[in-house]
């Protein structure tokens, strides 16, 4: 019976609270925990048996007693409220506003679990968005409605580059590129463009917005988030959920769920284009290790719980086009990788639900590169179907390509050359380190404030394969190596 309090709990256990099971109590249903003082305490059930329910509660449970304690089961899953005014506001990890603004204006509460997706009413994903980083939109292209994670590990520029993506992404809608124009190097950067930049809109009547999410991230890490967006003025078209390291573990397990609910209201009741960052999935799983193991769940791979990839699956998979709206949601979740591990629980279950992975190289940034995309082991499996004639440039596919195969061989002449010496090499594998260098520190060094448009990267691109000769351009149709290699004259013997 909904409305009535039952007195008396069985046991507590931290943040762990053990009661008889009344009636029809359900999985994820918010419950009312008062204390001898009149204190109200939300929590949530988090396992049931016939008997008994387990509530666990948002906050500590100092000073709850189990003879004096109140419960009352509130008969409604997690809910937060949305509307219009969800933009240019920040909340905390259960979706109550920080900001000192008061309550968002509107009576739609929606649940925070979501609803499932019909597969067979979800869109292809093939529009093409532009991050204004070479090393994402030439090799690992983002196309909206796509989840493409980045991994990265402790010291790494991750924040910096995620707060970057947020001011400089925007979605090109199809044939934007002009491709004549694209042809010569550009002189520089163009100026930064903010989520909502109409231009960047896809059509008229569309916004592109986006929905950032902190989880077990440390005060300063927050402020400098908060600090980048209002400085680069892209605030007003961002929801900001931060869950702070200091707050309970079911509040990270519930953040990345309200900034997801509010995403889909965004996309599919508003008709925006939303971008959802989420950083960091290890202190997201780091909490859900440690709610189960208060739970007493058999721990499965490093004592993670058997079911951390479908608990993963149920966030990533809320990302995607949905036929009938003309929303989307596309997300970019950042994960720190234990010992830059990418074969850890985390990123090896994340890899097998995205659809690829952006790497950070702990090498690359020690030579002061940034971004430091490691080249090899990452890549965007929706790239193909975003990019090409009428989406980025007709050359992009061929030179993308290219510039793999050109850098996978670099890899493996430096290792050649630390076993004999780089001075044994031939004039041929010099020539190839060479490409080497210069495709690290032009084409994928950029600084933190430089946003490149696609053809400005493109561009890049040619000039670096400038360095080798034509002969080994094999991934490359020949019609696209005399219209744009010839921009580069002398650089490289026909």
């Amino acid at each position: 019976m909904r409305g009535v309090e039952y007195r008396g709990l069985t046991r507590i256990e931290g943040p762990v609270v053990i009661t008889a099971r009344r009636g029809d109590v359900g999985f994820n249903e918010v419950v009312a925990v008062y204390d001898r003082s009149e204190g109200r305490r939300l929590g949530r059930v988090v396992d049931m048996s016939e008997e008994w329910a387990a509530v666990q509660i948002f906050g500590s449970t100092t000073g709850l007693s189990a003879d004096d304690g109140r419960v009352e089961f509130l008969g409604r899953p997690m809910e937060i409220r949305v509307g219009p005014g969800l933009l240019g506001r920040v909340f905390n990890g259960l979706g109550e506003p920080v900001d000192g603004c008061g309550e968002i204006l509107s009576s739609t509460r929606l649940d925070v679990n979501g609803l499932p997706i019909n597969p067979s009413a979800r869109t292809y994903p093939r529009d093409f968005i532009q991050t204004g980083i070479s090393a994402i939109d030439g090799m690992n292209t983002l196309i909206r409605g796509q989840k493409l994670p980045i991994f990265s590990g402790n010291g790494l520029p991750h924040n910096r580059l995620a707060a970057q993506i947020v001011r400089q992404a925007r979605i090109l809608s199809a044939g934007g590129q002009n491709t004549e124009e694209t042809a010569a190097p550009s002189p520089g950067a163009g100026p930064p463009l903010s989520p909502g930049d109409a231009d960047g809109a896809g059509s008229a009547g569309e916004q592109f917005v986006v929905v950032f999410c902190a989880m077990g991230v440390k005060y300063d890490v927050a402020r400098f988030f908060l600090d980048d967006f209002e400085k680069s003025g892209v605030l007003a078209n961002v929801a900001v959920f931060l869950s702070l390291a200091d707050t309970p573990s079911l509040e990270r397990l519930v953040a990345p769920r309200c900034a997801l609910t509010a995403a889909e209201y965004l996309a599919y009741e508003r008709n925006m284009h939303v971008l959802v960052v989420m950083t960091d999935m290890t202190n997201y799983c780091e909490a859900l290790r440690e709610v189960s193991s208060i739970r007493g769940e058999v721990p499965s791979r490093k004592g993670y719980p058997g079911y951390l990839y479908s608990d993963l699956a149920s966030l990533y998979e809320r990302a995607g086009k949905i036929e009938g709206s003309t929303g989307s949601i596309t997300q970019l979740p950042i994960l720190t990788m234990p010992n830059d591990d990418i074969s850890h629980p985390i990123p090896d279950l994340s890899g097998y639900i995205t659809e690829g992975q952006i790497v950070l190289d702990r090498e690359l940034s020690q030579k002061g590169i940034y971004p430091p995309v490691a080249g090899l082991p990452s890549l965007s499996r929706l790239m193909k179907d975003g990019i090409g004639e009428g989406m980025t440039r007709e050359d992009h596919k061929d030179l993308s390509s290219q510039l793999f195969a050109a850098y996978s061989r670099v890899r493996q002449i430096r290792n050649l050359a630390s076993i004999i010496g780089e001075e044994e090499l031939s004039a041929g594998d010099k020539r190839c380190l060479k490409f080497g260098e210069k495709f690290e520190q032009l084409f994928l060094n950029q600084g933190e404030y430089e946003n490149r448009d696609i053809g400005r990267t493109l561009d890049l691109g040619w000039q670096v394969l400038a360095e080798l000769p034509r002969e080994d351009l094999l991934r490359i149709r020949q019609e696209y190596i005399e219209k744009y290699m010839k921009v580069f004259p002398g650089t490289s013997p026909g």
